[in-house]
């Protein structure tokens, strides 16, 4: 039963607020804060299909601040960035179109799978840093391929995007984490920003409720950061997956009734 807080638009806010500064904690940490923000929206009656693209929308400023922090490492990428610029945006505006075809009732089934994704790779995100650690190598192209399909995933629904890239760019992108991490926050800044600025103008974007995620995400995620990174991260990590697991049941069950 979404909440009724159309007469409370403040405690709305605050709700909003915290939801982005605790997601903006979990991204510092390790991802997994879309699974904080989307149902957050969801609960306080927003439509998947809005809720979706607002949380869209209310990234982008979190990002820039992490992509401005991290000009210094990536320097060591070399040209990587630049490469794979095109790729990027074509595949988040495809994304975001395919979002907006097939609308409100695809949305509503495709959101469980795209949570239970979403969680099993937080799950074994792990196991996939330990792939960026050995010698592994893919053509240029294959990676600029393989980055297309994760900016169409993004620009569709994005959560785990980041994990994605990172164990991408473990095949083919020089320089160590730091590096692969900046060109990571640079390319989900251009993946929120296509996806948003193509559902924007499409009017399904509630602006009030992004600025109030941006606003938690920006504000509020430097402390939530700071406290989370005192908790054991394996066992942080453990607490989303469940969540995660939690919200695919949910929305699947949600998807038979509506």
């Amino acid at each position: 039963m979404p909440i009724d807080l159309a007469s409370a638009p403040l405690w709305r806010g605050l709700i909003l607020f915290g939801a982005g500064a605790v997601a903006s904690g979990l991204n510092a940490v390790g991802g997994g804060g879309s699974l904080v923000t989307f149902p957050t929206m969801i609960a306080l009656g927003v439509p998947p299909l809005v809720a979706n693209s607002t949380n869209s929308a209310a990234l982008w400023p979190g990002s820039l601040g992490s992509a401005l922090g991290l000009l210094g490492p990536l320097r060591a990428t070399k040209a990587a960035l630049p490469r794979l610029l095109v790729p990027t945006m074509l595949g988040a505006a495809i994304g975001a179109l395919l979002l907006l075809a097939g609308g409100e009732r695809v949305f509503r089934w495709a959101v469980p799978p795209l949570i239970l994704g979403s969680t099993l790779l937080l799950a074994f995100q792990p196991a996939l840093k330990k792939l960026r650690q050995h010698d592994r190598h893919v053509p240029l192209w294959t990676g600029m391929l393989l980055q297309f399909l994760i900016a169409v995933y993004g620009g569709y629904f994005g959560a785990g995007m980041g994990i994605l890239m990172l164990a991408l760019f473990g095949l083919f992108v020089e320089g160590d984490i730091h590096a692969h991490n900046a060109v990571k926050a640079w390319l989900a800044l251009l993946v929120n920003l296509v996806a948003s600025a193509v559902l924007l103008s499409q009017g399904l974007v509630n602006l009030s409720d992004a600025l109030w995620l941006s606003a938690g995400s920006v504000l509020g995620g430097y402390v939530t950061a700071r406290l989370m990174q005192r908790l054991d991260p394996q066992r942080l990590r453990q607490l989303v997956v469940a969540l995660g697991l939690g919200l695919c049941a949910w929305f699947f069950v949600r998807a038979l009734t509506v």
